[in-house]
């Protein structure tokens, strides 16, 4: 495993980060066994992963309690655990309440990484970062970062403090950052956490065509706005999605590696991206999603994957947003 450090805060960070979303039950993932969950988590620290991200909004909190119980009996001061907070108005109060809850269901007084889940705009940005910073300084968070913010949003709150990262869905498929957020976090020598790396199975080769996508993993703006769950008004790109499918298919069989290594692999060579959160449910899962941040492409490999998808990148434009045309994210 490599480690990079995360900003300029001082955390190094595992370039492979093990994320929770997907081990509770939630509109995307049916969830597992708490039992199974845990041996998961365990199995990512052993592979040599020392970032675990969660969130409340992960099963209602129920992804905080299962990495709180997994990281029980001395693995807590071992790891980086991100977490967020993201209710409706991200209040000074809110900041407060929710870190507490946060912390008892993670069974921890201390987070490493304190995240605004999505921009609400309700109260200014500037009251909701003051009172973040009010937890570093009293030493309960060690760095704080913003989660889904857009240009705008992001250069508002960088007015106001410092931030170590961004954790934004960022993938082949869906590279919306590269239009402007990636200058913005160069500027400020910022971290990105890619969420989504493989789009949902889409870059691991799982559909061979748009028909075989499930209707809960064709909600975004690749797909038509007639799947049943799609929230966006636009015609999506699925024809093109899956001619660049095809094409990161044949990157992979001739360097001889799996799609999602080889999308992975492409992303940790992204100017900024730090680390990349990939879900896992099952052990073996893990092992294999920690051995991808071994897996080297040369630039020419890395070139041709970014000429391949570029249609795509095109169609889709600089909305960060992968499920709304009115975007949440500006």
């Amino acid at each position: 495993m490599q480690y990079m450090e995360l900003g300029d805060s001082g955390l190094k960070v595992s370039r492979i980060a093990f994320g929770s979303m997907s081990i509770v039950a939630n509109p995307t993932y049916s969830g597992v066994e708490e039992t199974q969950a845990i041996e998961a988590i365990h199995t990512a620290y052993d592979a040599g992963i020392n970032f675990f991200d969660t969130a409340p909004g992960y099963g209602n909190g129920a992804a905080e309690v299962v990495l709180g119980r997994a990281l029980a009996g001395g693995l807590r001061e071992k790891v980086i655990v991100a977490d967020k907070i993201n209710t409706p108005s991200l209040t000074a109060q809110d900041v407060e309440t929710e870190f507490a809850l946060a912390c008892e269901r993670l069974n921890t007084d201390y987070i490493d990484l304190y995240q605004i889940h999505w921009p609400k705009n309700v109260v200014p940005v500037e009251e909701t970062l003051r009172a973040m910073e009010n937890l570093v300084t009293s030493g309960r968070v060690r760095s704080l970062g913003v989660s889904n913010f857009g240009p705008v949003d992001l250069t508002e709150a960088l007015g106001v403090c410092s931030l170590v990262s961004n954790q934004i869905a960022y993938n082949l498929l869906n590279r919306a950052p590269e239009f402007e957020v990636v200058e913005i976090m160069l500027k400020h020598n910022m971290g990105m956490l890619c969420y989504s790396p493989i789009a949902q199975g889409l870059l691991a080769g799982k559909f061979s065509n748009a028909d075989e996508v499930p209707d809960e993993r064709a909600r975004t703006r690749i797909f038509a706005s007639t799947r049943p769950q799609a929230r966006h008004s636009e015609p999506g790109c699925e024809t093109e999605a899956f001619e660049a499918i095809a094409g990161v298919r044949a990157v992979a069989e001739r360097v001889g590696q799996s799609m999602a290594d080889v999308s992975i692999a492409w992303l940790l060579a992204q100017p900024t991206v730090t680390s990349v959160l990939v879900g896992a449910s099952m052990p073996e899962q893990v092992k294999r999603n920690a051995a991808a941040a071994d897996v080297k492409l040369s630039q020419q490999d890395l070139d041709e994957l970014s000429s391949i998808t570029e249609s795509v990148k095109q169609i889709l434009g600089p909305n960060m947003d992968v499920w709304q045309t009115e975007s949440r994210i500006r």
